[in-house]
């Protein structure tokens, strides 16, 4: 590990750091937090800085986190503690952000991960971070084969959709920038049917059969998606609510109908 400090906070290194936490430099990702680089340590991403706090030394665990970074990284650099104050993204700064390299993100990253039964997730103009890593980890913890995100949806590798995804975006095959017909078109050259949302839909969610290729679409957390994108799936279907609800949170309705998928999926299986 090498034994220079930052204590200017014009740093080059430091300018490279805020740039990649704004979305400036858009090959690097702002990682920050103890457990989200723990995730990135854990995961294939290119680690490219490290930069961390002598207090975060003195705990046993953010030793051993920066020793394991730092054989990976190019650079691993010690900052003083009101610099990097001022470099963090969140309130209470724990002391460590990795600047790693963002996981490629073309539709190519799909080819080799759609299975026999794909479980597709499109996100069309989700705007709120927070809500989109969130997404993203559901679609991991449900088993999703990938993600894709469409043309005006926020930065799924931005400092707050990655809090959101805890890592989740480090190891889930994503497609980024897609309008929503190129995403249709490519699902449907794949014979992966469509699924959207629709509150005016007359099938509920459990209704449809969730063992075969699917691709569900949700649209932003607001609007939802409008009649001209629903007519655009293979399928319509709602999330039954008592009234006086009448929508969910974008996260939350991706977890009701992942985990339907994946309630049909294990019972057929288990019926062999």
């Amino acid at each position: 590990m090498r034994s220079e400090r930052i204590k200017s906070r014009s740093n080059p290194l430091l300018k490279l750091a805020r740039a990649a936490r704004e979305g400036r430099e858009r090959e690097l990702m702002f990682v920050e937090g103890v457990r989200l680089c723990e995730e990135a340590a854990r995961s294939p991403v290119g680690i490219e800085d490290v930069l961390y706090t002598e207090r975060l030394l003195s705990d046993e665990r953010g030793a051993r986190l920066v020793e394991e970074l730092s054989r990976r990284a190019r650079r691993t650099v010690a900052v003083d503690e009101d610099v990097f104050a001022s470099l963090s993204d969140t309130k209470t700064p724990q002391g460590i952000v990795a600047l790693a390299r963002r996981p490629p993100t073309e539709a190519s990253v799909l080819e080799s991960n759609v299975r026999e039964t794909p479980l597709l997730v499109v996100m069309h103009g989700v705007g709120n971070p927070s809500n989109a890593g969130a997404m993203l980890r559901v679609a991991e913890a449900a088993g999703a084969t990938g993600v894709i995100s469409t043309t005006g949806s926020t930065d799924l590798f931005s400092p707050k959709a990655l809090r959101g995804a805890m890592g989740s975006s480090f190891r889930l095959p994503v497609w980024t920038g897609a309008s929503l017909r190129e995403a249709a078109h490519w699902c449907a050259e794949r014979s992966i049917p469509t699924v959207a949302t629709d509150v005016r839909a007359g099938r509920e969610h459990t209704a449809l059969d969730w063992t075969e290729p699917r691709a569900v679409i949700l649209g932003a957390e607001a609007a939802g998606l409008d009649e001209t994108e629903t007519s655009q799936a293979d399928f319509q279907i709602k999330i039954p609510m008592r009234p006086p609800v009448e929508s969910l949170n974008v996260a939350v309705a991706l977890a009701v109908l992942l985990y339907e998928a994946n309630r049909q999926r294990a019972s057929r299986k288990a019926e062999g």
